[in-house]
């Protein structure tokens, strides 16, 4: 796959415990995003956050680490990260998607570096 010049972005924070059908919700959007050929995806764990509900959820607290902020983040070509958007309407109960505008500079798989002359 090559992704190369303008694309978007898609950012979606939601809790550590949020479940999708028994399975934690970052997992199942990972798993998603991978079975529609998306370019990539990264779960990114938080150490202190609130949001909608206003709660703060820190580590530095036992009682309030169960619940940790995360970041999915997902780059793609905007049509494709567009098709993806209703998916999460199914899965996305509580919590924040953003989509923006990125500029893509570098997109190589260790594949394509092996396979170089």
């Amino acid at each position: 796959m090559r992704l190369h010049g303008t694309a978007c972005r898609l950012t979606i924070f939601i809790g550590e415990t949020d479940q999708y059908h028994h399975r934690p919700l970052y997992t199942e959007i990972v798993h998603r995003a991978h079975a529609r050929g998306l370019a990539g995806a990264s779960v990114f764990r938080g150490i202190e956050g609130f949001g909608a509900s206003s709660l703060i959820h820190t580590s530095r607290l036992l009682s309030l680490s169960e619940d940790l902020p995360l970041a999915i983040v997902i780059v793609d070509a905007e049509e494709r990260i567009t098709a993806f958007l209703a998916e999460l309407d199914e899965l996305v109960a509580e919590g924040l998607v953003t989509v923006e505008p990125v500029e893509v500079y570098r997109y190589v798989s260790r594949e394509s570096v092996d396979r170089e002359p």
